[in-house]
């Protein structure tokens, strides 16, 4: 393959090609329509604000989640991450204030080594990332069982909670800022910086034609382990801000992995890889959060939550099954 090929795989989707963010700003535009006609003061600072600080883990795991679909894998490991490492944060810590900084930092390390683990897993051992993110997902739920005797211990200090329920107060024009918020803008940053980079390129070309992609020099199984050790980070911070919101529960990252492989289609990424934008997965996922929302201002059973994430999924495979075959 010429290099002038190559570098037109490289290059990132447009706005109106598919995986573009054209069809995702559409309906995000429509659910704020249908929300404010139920609730006139959602688009108000104070309250999208606030809206954005809660739904900041799960934008963090989609972002995380696109790193790794992008380039041809799943990880459903990132649920069962997010509860391990709040439990664990909460038996470290154990209410003590000097604990809080070295545990965040144990967290990440942690975050990260469960996406290595991953990632090796799959690329060197040969074992399908489905498989492999699955067993992780079981070996986190019963390690962690097992660890705390089948309930939680331990207590999370008021210096640890701070960044999932504290916020910057009395900001002109904006009132209250919650500090999840600052701190998605922040990791949402670095994320769209490194798909601007050529690692974000060498990705989704990776997901595009794996075969390809390892012809024309491109290291395939460090770049899909990288993309794991993302999605690990990413779950990490998120389990950071769900413990300081919510505390410590089993249930702390339940469904998780679903809402942000859900939030990453909706977003326009294409599940087998090679096709979307990190920007299109994170408003994939503050669009499912406004569907979860606008259900709740109507008075929709939030039951349904799974059978919506589950018909979005189907819909996006059989898209994405149709364009293939309409090539």
């Amino acid at each position: 393959m010429s290099t002038q090929t190559l570098r037109r795989r490289l290059q990132p989707a447009q706005w109106t090609r598919p995986g573009g963010l054209a069809p995702i700003l559409a309906i995000l535009v429509v659910l704020l329509v249908l929300i404010t006609v139920r609730q006139p003061d959602f688009l108000s600072p104070p309250s999208l604000l606030s809206f954005l600080g809660r739904s900041a883990p799960i934008i963090l795991l989609a972002a995380g989640q696109y790193f790794v679909i992008v380039c041809g894998e799943f990880d459903l490991s990132v649920g069962a991450l997010v509860t391990a490492q709040v439990v664990v944060a909460a038996r470290l810590i154990d209410s003590d204030p000097t604990r809080t900084w070295p545990v965040v930092l144990v967290l990440l390390a942690g975050g990260a080594l469960v996406g290595l683990v991953n990632g090796l897993v799959t690329t060197r051992l040969g074992v399908p990332s489905f498989v492999t993110t699955l067993g992780m997902f079981l070996i986190l739920v019963g390690a962690v069982y097992l660890w705390s005797d089948g309930a939680p211990k331990g207590g999370l200090t008021e210096e640890f909670r701070q960044y999932g329920r504290r916020a910057f107060e009395d900001v002109p024009l904006l009132g209250r800022v919650p500090y999840a918020l600052v701190i998605l803008v922040v990791v949402a940053t670095v994320a769209v910086l490194l798909t601007r980079a050529d690692f974000g390129r060498i990705l989704v070309a990776v997901g595009d034609n794996p075969r390809t992609a390892g012809l024309s020099g491109v290291r395939v199984w460090r770049t899909r382990t990288a993309a794991f050790v993302l999605s690990g980070l990413a779950a990490a911070v998120a389990a950071i801000l769900i413990g300081g919101y919510s505390g410590v529960s089993f249930q702390s990252g339940a469904g998780l992995e679903f809402g942000a492989i859900t939030a990453v289609v909706l977003g326009g990424v294409a599940l087998g890889g090679g096709r979307g934008s990190v920007v299109g997965a994170m408003l994939g996922a503050t669009t499912l959060e406004l569907l979860f929302a606008l259900m709740n201002f109507y008075g929709i059973s939030g039951a349904l939550r799974p059978a919506v994430q589950g018909a979005i999924i189907l819909v996006a495979v059989a898209v994405a099954a149709r364009r293939s075959t309409s090539r």
